[in-house]
């Protein structure tokens, strides 16, 4: 029984990889990494001088500062971890978004239900196939501009690959939302808007301790505060990410917890829908 589930889990996956090559969502994401890494490469250009100096040039700005090398490219890193992060999830939840909504087209959904597979299983493993998708992406374009860093400097800091994990992480929790809006509604659109809504309004959500002080009334608090623990928080995981890189001291993983507790109710709740539907 379970080498048949994981042929079918295979199965599942490798007809969402097909898709992908066939609606050119795979190359575009590819071509659209390599672009970035190839302009990162003519672009930024790092010198590490005798000693302690290092002039960095990013993106036609130049910046003289008599620092230690290790840590000027691990800011360098940070700041292109963080813009990784957030256009790469963009990017990602944009190529995702049709993925989900297709399984479910007139005809096409008949066909994938009478087979003998689970409604659970099949989406379960459109879901892996989608993160598996974007995550061989994800790790291209991380890992190119990671090897570009460690070559022109020497300096090889392993801290930058965490982008991958992150990244990964939070498209896998904001993946869920576009898998309940495609069994809900069944619209690419929303499934487009609304989780980059979710990552528009988590930097201002993220000010908790300011609004306490600024909300006048105990109820707008609260309810300040319901919505930053019960959304995913993009941007706490993104600092978090910069933290890391940096080599800074972490506070707390409340932000990892709480976004993964999210995503599984939203992801359980898609599944039970898609139970109950009737197509």
């Amino acid at each position: 029984m379970p080498n048949r589930t994981l042929t079918v889990t295979q199965a599942i996956v490798v007809d969402t990889f097909r898709e992908a090559f066939a609606r050119k969502i795979f190359w575009g994401l590819f071509a659209l990494s390599t672009l970035m890494i190839a302009f990162f490469l003519f672009i930024m250009k790092i010198d590490i001088m005798q000693g302690a100096t290092a002039t960095i040039s990013l993106f036609g700005n130049r910046a003289d500062a008599n620092v230690d090398a290790d840590m000027m490219v691990r800011k360098v890193q940070a700041g292109v971890a963080a813009f990784l992060y957030t256009w790469g999830m963009f990017l990602a939840v944009f190529a995702s978004a049709g993925l989900i909504p297709s399984v479910l087209e007139p005809g096409r959904i008949e066909l994938l239900l009478s087979k003998p597979v689970s409604r659970a299983h099949l989406l379960l493993g459109r879901y892996l196939g989608n993160v598996l998708v974007v995550g061989g992406n994800i790790a291209y374009l991380v890992c190119g501009i990671w090897l570009i860093l460690g070559i022109k400097t020497g300096i090889w800091t392993p801290a930058f690959l965490i982008a991958i994990v992150t990244t990964m992480f939070l498209f896998a929790v904001l993946l869920s939302v576009v898998v309940l809006i495609g069994v809900l509604l069944e619209s690419t659109a929303l499934a487009v808007m609304v989780p980059t809504g979710l990552m528009l309004i988590s930097p201002v959500l993220a000010q908790v301790e300011m609004m306490d002080r600024l909300l006048s009334s105990e109820w707008s608090r609260a309810l300040w505060r319901t919505l930053y623990h019960c959304l995913p928080k993009v941007y706490d995981i993104g600092r978090l990410t910069m933290d890391i890189v940096l080599g800074t001291k972490i506070q707390t993983l409340t932000p990892i917890a709480t976004t993964a507790a999210v995503g599984a109710a939203i992801l359980a709740l898609s599944i039970h829908i898609f139970r109950r539907r009737d197509f």
